[in-house]
């Protein structure tokens, strides 16, 4: 895991020539034609009081605006702004939400992060599903002759109750293990497939520790805090700050095998992050925060809305919003590193002294 930076330790500095989208003459709802230049491949943190305009900058001009680029040949076309020089570097745009993983009680960890393939092929290759001639098909719980007919691989069965919410209840045919008797005859290292999507992370990452391709996403998966999560777990059932964290560690393994792959670089990807802290105990967000500095260490660039201050006091460089809220804001009121915020004196300025202060004295 990434060490945390000590906030007044330098931070990746900001050259006045270094790359940076320029937005000019951004004017949607409350913003006062502004002007600013966003820093690349660093850690850029968006903030001000409620009503300043930091969301309308970040997602609805800057994101808005640069989704084209992710539809390659698209040209750009301004809307609530003058236009953004600088784009060109970038390869991809991602916003990481918490909207859920997936709509069905199918979607879970393992396959939407990908590495359910991999254990797929790992249990096509036993001897007992070799004997038998299966493939990696036979162990998917969304189609095929493996699942359980009962339930159709979702584990659950849902009771309509007239004029009551529905209720869902374990299948009582493979007792929520997804998978029919003959397909859950194949074991791996003692184990058939159910069971390993009833494992924990925290579990699965000694299991699988020999498969670095599995391991890796798993220990990810640890260090944002998820080592909680069956690999199997539905996802209505996750959290959206659990989900958007699941969203970064996806993208995480993707930096890792962009390096691996014949040592070519990641395309480079500009990610935007509204206030992904909401909800998050301490230890959490700490952890949080690591995993940021590892997408910009990884090449990429990311933008956090964000008014936790131990994030904005991480952050590599700082745009202010404001000064005040609605009309009083729609301003860039200060720009620069956490500690030029502090000299400036804005509300976030005076905010973030405290946590510097503490920091330092620690």
């Amino acid at each position: 895991a990434h060490p945390l930076r000590h906030p007044l330790q330098p931070r990746r500095p900001v050259e006045p020539t270094a790359p940076a989208l320029q937005l000019k003459g951004a004017s949607l709802h409350n913003l006062q034609q502004v002007h600013v230049a966003v820093p690349l491949h660093r850690l850029v943190a968006v903030t001000g009081v409620s009503g300043s305009g930091k969301s309308t900058l970040a997602r609805d001009v800057l994101l808005a605006n640069l989704q084209f680029i992710n539809s390659r040949g698209a040209k750009p076309h301004w809307q609530g702004l003058d236009g953004i020089d600088g784009w060109q570097v970038i390869d991809r745009v991602l916003e990481v939400d918490q909207t859920p993983i997936g709509k069905t009680p199918r979607s879970c960890p393992a396959t939407y992060i990908g590495f359910w393939d991999t254990i797929r092929k790992l249990f096509a290759d036993t001897l007992e599903a070799r004997a038998r001639g299966w493939a990696a098909g036979r162990f998917s719980f969304n189609t095929g002759e493996g699942r359980c007919p009962a339930c159709e691989g979702q584990g659950i069965r849902t009771i309509e109750m007239s004029f009551l919410p529905d209720v869902k209840v374990h299948c009582e045919t493979c007792n929520g293990m997804r998978f029919n008797p003959e397909t859950l005859a194949a074991t791996w290292r003692g184990k058939h497939i159910g069971d390993v999507l009833k494992m924990e992370v925290d579990e699965a990452v000694e299991f699988f520790a020999s498969m670095p391709s599995i391991a890796h996403p798993l220990r990810l998966l640890q260090d944002v805090g998820l080592g909680y999560l069956t690999l199997g777990q539905p996802s209505p059932t996750l959290s959206g700050g659990e989900a958007q964290r699941i969203k970064l560690v996806t993208e995480l393994s993707k930096v890792r095998d962009d390096i691996t792959r014949r040592g070519q670089k990641a395309p480079h990807t500009l990610y935007v992050l509204d206030e992904p802290t909401v909800g998050l105990h301490m230890a959490d967000v700490d952890k949080l925060i690591r995993v940021l500095h590892r997408l910009v260490d990884g090449g990429h660039s990311v933008i956090v809305i964000e008014h936790d201050l131990d994030v904005i006091a991480e952050a590599d460089w700082v745009i202010d919003m404001g000064p005040e809220g609605g009309t009083g804001g729609g301003k860039v009121a200060a720009a620069g590193s956490p500690d030029e915020i502090v000299k400036r004196k804005t509300h976030t300025g005076v905010a973030l002294k405290g946590v510097l202060h503490r920091a330092t004295s620690a």
